[in-house]
């Protein structure tokens, strides 16, 4: 108890961990939420985009998709791997639910809720076509920038170490969806039908700055698990947006 302390102090005051041998309990459950949680939602946006490549209207757009769907199922072999100094098999994890398998398109978020893995629920909802995927991709790119500045700064030192290695990457997904949406726009149906699935897909990507209790975001950020609130982040990821969203008038 006393060691225990003693390490969540060492936490709350800035400190890191390197290893899942001085890892509390805790602390290695709610980090293990935190990796299958991105881990799911790789893997499910990664098979999401797949279904996309042979819609694309162009050969440029059909590789932006292809690198996608490569790199999102990297990111999550890269944190599988953290993971699986912790006892956690990687092939059987990779493999153990259909990550294509998706709810009905007007299905409530929660029912996302309880599908069965911790993908976050965005990534229940199906694509309606080309333009609706490059919408989402802008809308939940934006967010995935603001996400992973977050958990850039988790105290596990080497998940840490993975996410600034992948944020770069994920940031390039995002300024493809943006060279799309910004085609797409360039007409006025094509801005007509941007905007509905803009409509669509804003409250679901909101749902990922989920809606932790004071108590609960306080002690994740004791453990150095959280720094700021799901409100703060998701604030941001609004005034990014529509920043984004008014250079196409697509508000």
């Amino acid at each position: 108890m006393t060691e225990q302390m003693g390490i969540e102090s060492y936490l709350e005051q800035g400190g890191v961990l390197t290893s899942p041998a001085n890892v509390p309990a805790r602390y290695r459950g709610e980090l293990m939420k935190i990796m299958a949680s991105f881990v799911d939602s790789e893997l499910a946006g990664s098979a999401g985009f797949a279904d996309t490549i042979n819609t694309a209207p162009g050969i440029k757009e059909r590789i932006a998709a292809a690198r996608i769907t490569l790199e999102k199922a990297d990111h999550a072999e890269r944190v599988l791997k953290v993971m699986s100094e912790f006892g956690v098999d990687e092939r059987r994890y990779a493999n153990h639910h259909p990550w294509a398998d998706r709810l009905p398109r007007d299905a409530a978020v929660s029912e996302a809720r309880r599908a069965g893995d911790l993908r976050l629920p965005v990534f229940h909802f199906p694509f309606a076509g080309w333009t609706d995927a490059v919408a989402m991709n802008v809308v939940m790119g934006e967010a995935v920038g603001v996400q992973l500045g977050e958990l850039a700064r988790i105290s596990y030192a080497p998940l840490a170490d993975v996410f600034r290695a992948i944020a770069p990457r994920e940031g390039r997904h995002a300024l493809l969806g943006f060279e799309g949406l910004t085609k797409i726009a360039a007409t006025e149906e094509g801005r007509a039908a941007a905007k509905q699935s803009i409509a669509y897909w804003r409250p679901r990507v909101a749902e990922s700055f989920g809606h932790a209790k004071p108590e609960r975001f306080a002690m994740l950020k004791r453990l150095g698990l959280r720094h700021e609130s799901g409100e703060a982040l998701a604030a941001r990821w609004n005034a990014q947006l529509d920043a984004r969203l008014a250079s196409l008038k697509l508000n």
